[in-house]
């Protein structure tokens, strides 16, 4: 296992970040690592992101320092989506297969998570979003038909998009954690403009299924103050509370969003008007 601590960085300081500095505090650019699991732990809302990715054997999931705990979901939930071939989560040694786009829940107090491919020569990917938690839920499979289903934007603002809620309130029991993933439709490249922050609640967001010679343009900072950030495919960024996130990609892309904070209410945001955006 590998993990790196990133510090949260007030926005005073961040107006005056150039290229590298954004980058370094807010962008992960590795994610996944053959027979690895890579993990970056933001001390923004305590949020864990990384990628497991088993493609020659089995990988168990362990608790690194700065976990503090003797084992990784101590104090903690995990959301899970696969968005490689199909897989396979074991917890204290209860099977779970995921095929592409499903994900798993796995609530506070499973000790032994191992992930692993059905097909070394497909391997799955697991991407993971992890936070705090103060309470012990049910670990739950959810498929793409299972998760709620929310349709936005239009064709003409090139934003149309499928969004799907799978660890959400009317889906899903979790202490604090939200996961879901959004699909743009063919021919749309915008995500989540008009833009908003939610003071209550920090996010990461993983973007995935962009061809390697295209990039998304992640518009990131204070309303009055933007920066942007160009991502490659399965990059994710760490958004605080204060911060804008929305996107533009070169070419069609999914993403997958992951809040922590001091509610689950998906609509609680303060919405940013394009015109006040500087």
């Amino acid at each position: 296992m590998k993990i790196e601590v990133r510090q949260v960085s007030h926005p005073d300081a961040v107006r005056a970040y150039g290229t590298d500095d954004l980058r370094r505090h807010f962008l992960i650019e590795s994610i996944f690592e053959t027979d690895e699991i890579v993990l970056t732990y933001s001390h923004i809302d305590r949020l864990v992101i990384g990628g497991a990715l088993p493609a020659t054997k089995p990988i168990h999931l362990s608790a690194p320092t700065p976990i503090g705990q003797e084992f990784f979901l101590a104090q903690r939930e995990l959301g899970v989506i696969n968005i490689g071939g199909a897989g396979r989560i074991s917890l204290d040694g209860t099977a779970h297969e995921l095929a592409p786009r499903d994900c798993l829940y796995i609530g506070k107090g499973v000790i032994d998570v191992v992930f692993e491919s059905i097909d070394t020569a497909n391997p799955a990917k697991f991407y993971l979003l992890s936070t705090p938690a103060h309470a012990a839920h049910p670990s739950m499979l959810i498929k793409p038909e299972q998760a709620k289903q929310v349709k936005l934007g239009d064709q003409l603002t090139s934003n149309k998009r499928t969004i799907f809620q799978y660890i959400h309130p009317d889906v899903c029991d979790s202490c604090q954690l939200v996961m879901g993933l959004t699909q743009l439709d063919p021919g749309n490249m915008w995500n989540t403009m008009p833009s908003h922050t939610h003071d209550r609640r920090s996010e990461a967001y993983l973007y995935f299924d962009l061809a390697n010679d295209q990039r998304v343009f992640h518009m990131m900072g204070d309303p009055s103050e933007t920066r942007h950030l160009v991502v490659a495919n399965e990059q994710a960024i760490i958004s605080p509370g204060w911060s804008i996130h929305s996107g533009v990609g070169t070419s069609n892309y999914a993403f997958i969003w992951a809040m922590g904070g001091d509610n689950k209410s998906f609509t609680d945001m303060d919405h940013i008007p394009i015109s006040a955006l500087r």
